[in-house]
C-alpha cells in the first residue's frame, strides 16, 4: 500500500540522500524543512556538510521535474516539496506556533486529514518530535534504513568446542573450518576460542583466514613497550599489527584498551618500524557546549581539547617505555628527540609530517595514502560520515575505527546504538577478508573504572 512519508529535517541531516529509501512510496518534503537547512548549511561539521549534500542532490533532482509537483523516481515512488497545508489551526492552544517543529506537525496534521485513503507518516530522529506527533495524532516513526536489524551485533569472536587433536591440528598448518560443528559460518579474520571436549583446562585462541582455523602471528609480540594483557586485546593487536588487514574496528566500554592500543600499533608501525609514512587522528567534533569553530587558533590548537584520549595514550605509552628502557633510549631508534612532553613529541612529529589530527570537516577529497589513520569516537559518525572517511583510503593505508557504540556514549543526536556509522560499518565490512572486528568487554583501566562500567 502507498504511504506518504513527510521527512523531519533531523532525517535529511541525518541521511542526505534519504529520499531514495522509501521504495515506491511518496516523499514529501516540507517546505520548512528546506528552511532549517538553508540556516544550517554553512555551520562547521557534520550538520553543516550534511545539509549541503542534501541541497546538490534535490538540485539534482529538480533538473528532472519541478519539486513541487513531484518527481518520479526509479522506483516508482515520488519525491516532492509540500507548500500547502500549513495551516495552524489544528494546534492545540498553548503550543508556540512559531517553532519549526510546530509547523511540520501542523503539515502533517493537515496533510493526514485531507488524504484520508492514505497513510501519512511522519519520518524524525528527534525524539521530542515523536513525542509531539503522537500526542498530535500522528504517526511517527524513526529513520530505520541504515539500522543494524541484528539484536546482536557482531563481535568478532565465536566460542566452540572441539577435540584436543583437532585443536592440535591449528598449529600443525590449520584447522579446516569444516571440520568445526558451528551454529553460524565464520567471517574472514573472525576469532575463535575453543575449548577441549576432552580437558576443560585446555583453551586455544585460533583465526579464521578463510580456510582454516591458524595461531596467532603477534601473540608474543608488543608494541611501543605495551603487551596486550587480556584475550581480546589480543585479538584486537593481531588485526592491528597484520598489514594485510586494511580495515579494523575495535568496540568496547571506557578503559577496555581501544585507543591506547591502536596508538600504540600506529606508534611501532610508523616511527619505530617505517612501515607506513604517517599516522593520522582524527575525532568528530559532538560535543555539548560549542563546536570547533567556535574556538580560537589554527587547525592543529582548536583541535587539541578533542584530542585529550591520543594525548593520554601517548603520555601512558612514553611512560612505559620509560620503565621499561634507559633514559637514553624511551624515545626510540629515531634520536635526536628533546626531553618528553607530550606536546613537544607531537609537535615535532607533526613538524615533519609524521602525525597528523584531523577533524571531519578537512577530509572531503583527501586521499590518505601510506598512513595508519585512527578514528576515535567513531560512535558519534552517521553512516553516511563512515562511508566519506573510508572512501578517502589510498593505497598503503590502515584505517582503524574504535569507539563506544552504546546509547549512553553517544552525544549525537542523529544516531544512535544501531545507526551510528560504527556499528554501521562493522556489518558492512565484516565479511570481507581484508578486514576484522573485535569487541573489547574486559575494563583494564583501573578496578574503579571496571565497577563504574558495570554498575553505573
Amino acid at each position: 500500500m502507498i504511504k506518504n512519508y513527510i521527512l523531519d529535517t533531523s532525517v535529511i541531516i541525518h541521511d542526505p540522500y534519504c529520499f531514495y529509501n522509501f521504495e515506491d512510496n511518496n516523499v514529501i518534503i516540507p517546505i520548512v524543512a528546506i528552511e532549517e537547512l538553508d540556516d544550517v548549511k554553512k555551520r562547521e561539521g557534520m550538520v553543516g556538510y550534511h545539509a549541503r549534500i542534501a541541497a546538490r542532490e534535490l538540485n539534482n533532482l529538480r533538473e528532472k521535474g519541478n519539486l513541487a509537483e513531484g518527481i518520479r523516481t526509479g522506483n516508482g515512488g515520488i519525491i516532492r516539496i509540500e507548500l500547502d497545508h500549513m495551516d495552524m489551526a489544528c494546534i492545540p492552544a498553548g503550543i508556540d506556533t512559531n517553532k519549526n517543529d510546530t509547523r511540520i506537525l501542523a503539515m502533517a496534521r493537515n496533510l493526514k486529514d485531507a488524504i484520508k485513503d492514505i497513510p501519512t507518516i511522519l519520518v524524525t530522529k528527534d525524539v521530542y518530535m515523536a513525542i509531539k506527533a503522537d500526542s498530535f495524532g500522528i504517526e511517527a516513526q524513526d529513520y530505520t534504513n541504515d539500522k543494524i536489524k541484528s539484536d546482536e551485533l557482531y563481535t568478532g569472536i565465536c566460542y566452540a568446542y572441539a577435540s584436543s587433536d583437532r585443536m592440535n591440528l591449528i598449529f600443525k598448518g590449520g584447522l579446516p573450518a569444516e571440520e568445526l560443528e558451528l551454529e553460524e559460518p565464520l567471517m574472514p579474520n573472525q576469532f575463535l576460542h575453543l575449548t577441549s571436549v576432552d580437558d576443560d583446562n585446555h583453551k586455544v585462541i585460533g583465526r579464521y583466514d578463510g580456510k582454516n582455523i591458524v595461531p596467532l602471528k603477534y601473540a608474543k609480540s608488543s608494541a611501543w613497550g605495551l603487551t596486550p594483557i587480556n584475550m581480546e586485546q589480543k585479538m584486537a593487536f593481531e588485526l592491528l599489527m597484520d598489514k594485510d588487514i586494511s580495515f579494523v574496528t575495535i568496540t568496547g566500554g571506557a578503559g577496555s584498551g581501544k585507543t591506547i592500543l591502536a596508538t600504540a600499533v600506529a606508534l611501532e608501525k610508523v616511527i619505530e618500524q617505517g612501515e607506513y609514512g604517517k599516522i593520522v587522528f582524527v575525532r568528530p567534533t559532538v560535543a555539548a557546549g560549542n563546536d570547533i569553530g567556535f574556538l580560537p587558533g589554527t587547525e592543529e590548537e582548536k583541535l587539541r581539547p578533542w584530542m585529550g584520549s591520543f594525548y593520554d595514550a601517548i603520555e601512558n605509552l612514553m611512560n612505559f617505555r620509560a620503565s621499561a628502557k634507559d633514559e637514553s633510549q624511551k624515545y626510540g631508534r629515531r634520536g635526536e628527540k628533546p626531553e618528553f612532553t607530550v606536546d613537544h613529541f607531537i609537535e615535532t612529529f607533526r613538524a615533519r609530517g609524521v602525525i597528523e589530527t584531523k577533524t571531519f570537516t578537512y577530509m572531503r577529497g583527501r586521499t590518505l595514502s601510506n598512513a595508519m589513520v585512527i578514528v576515535d569516537e567513531a560512535q558519534e559518525l552517521t553512516p553516511h560520515l563512515a562511508k566519506l572517511m573510508l572512501t578517502r583510503a589510498g593505497f598503503g593505508s590502515k584505517f582503524v575505527f574504535i569507539g563506544d557504540p552504546t546509547d549512553n556514549q553517544i552525544d549525537n543526536v542523529l544516531v544512535d546504538a544501531k545507526s551510528n556509522g560504527l556499528v554501521y560499518t562493522v556489518e558492512k565490512m565484516k565479511q570481507f577478508d581484508i578486514t576484522g572486528h573485535v569487541t573489547l568487554r574486559q575494563v583494564e583501566r583501573s578496578p574503579l573504572a571496571g565497577i563504574a562500567e558495570r554498575n553505573m
